[in-house]
């Protein structure tokens, strides 16, 4: 069991070439002085999040390397460290909250995963462009119904978030008519009047939404407050979010919405004390992040952990109890 409590300083440096060849395909077995990191794409955030780890790991963990897997991201990564293939894993939060009970896409395949560490929230983005808007007044995201509305690619993790809420609205994919588009393909479906309104569950600012906005302005789709209450009461891994006015230059409002967070897992069985040592290093090193993605930066702060949708792992709850912060009994294991 490896103990060593350096800190994040390697955060601050540039995802660097020498940071991208530590990425490669899946490892057939880890152990405790060479560990994998279950990311995703290399198009997604969790990829560059994952490099940072490793290069952490490598430079400051004396005897101890890390490689950053590249992954199909969430659902795959719970399925990884629960089988053991993978160490650490990053996945959004009704990923992990599905696959530790068993539900969704894992139902009668529970996973077995604790939370070391809460991240950033993704956000939901119910977007239209304001010329639609004006057209259809999409004013509540219940209003989506009849219209042409993109869920996500097939099987990927803005499908499943966006099927979670229609549940907890009581809605279904059969009250729209449903389309099935990447980030990219949404966008361009939405100028070339293909489609009416589309899902990105993402961190506040992503590349494709400022993208979009510099050619055409977005309206985003508000959750009226009994649809913002009815979600969160349905399923609690949702919490209520704001994306404040100015976010989006063509967007000057608040816009209520939902947010889920997402959250790096390991196996209950990842040893306690270097579990310890990387949420140490990693709680003293907040600024860092910042060179990683600075927007989820501001939410990298012990107090996140009461967010996360699954139990915490030991050590996580131990830096808690260090640190005075208040748990959920529910979270402790």
């Amino acid at each position: 069991m490896l103990r060593n409590r350096k800190g994040l300083a390697a955060l601050s440096l540039p995802l660097s070439l020498g940071l991208l060849a530590s990425c490669s395909q899946p490892a057939e077995q880890t152990d405790a002085e060479n560990l994998s990191i279950a990311t995703g794409t290399t198009a997604g955030v969790f990829h560059p999040i994952g490099g940072a780890m490793a290069e952490v790991i490598d430079s400051e963990v004396d005897g101890a390397s890390a490689t950053a897997e590249t992954t199909a991201a969430s659902a795959e990564n719970m399925r990884l460290v629960s089988d053991g293939t993978s160490d650490i894993g990053i996945a959004q939060g009704d990923a992990a909250y599905q696959a530790v009970n068993g539900e969704g896409e894992f139902e009668d395949d529970a996973q077995e995963a604790q939370v070391l560490t809460v991240l950033y929230p993704n956000v939901y983005h119910a977007v239209t462009l304001q010329s639609i808007h004006e057209e259809l007044e999409l004013d509540c995201f219940s209003d989506i119904a009849g219209h042409r509305f993109s869920v996500g690619a097939p099987g990927s993790g803005n499908e499943i978030a966006t099927d979670l809420v229609f549940d907890g609205l009581d809605m279904s994919f059969d009250d729209v008519d449903v389309q099935r588009y990447a980030y990219a393909e949404t966008a361009n479906a939405l100028r070339d009047d293909q489609l009416d309104a589309g899902s990105w569950v993402v961190g506040e600012s992503h590349a494709s939404l400022l993208e979009l906005e510099e050619t055409d302005p977005i309206h985003l789709i508000p959750m009226c407050d009994e649809e913002q209450d009815a979600v969160t009461e349905s399923h609690d891994f949702y919490t209520p979010h704001t994306i404040e006015g100015g976010t989006y230059s063509t967007v000057e409002d608040d816009v209520e919405t939902l947010a889920l967070w997402n959250v790096v897992v390991v196996s209950p069985d990842f040893p306690e004390e270097l579990a310890y040592d990387l949420l140490e290093a990693t709680y003293d090193n907040i600024d860092d992040i910042s060179q990683v993605y600075e927007p989820g930066a501001e939410y990298l702060v012990p107090e996140t952990m009461a967010n996360s949708p699954v139990e915490l792992h030991p050590a996580a709850v131990s830096y808690a109890d260090d640190n005075d912060i208040e748990i959920p009994d529910e979270l402790r294991p």
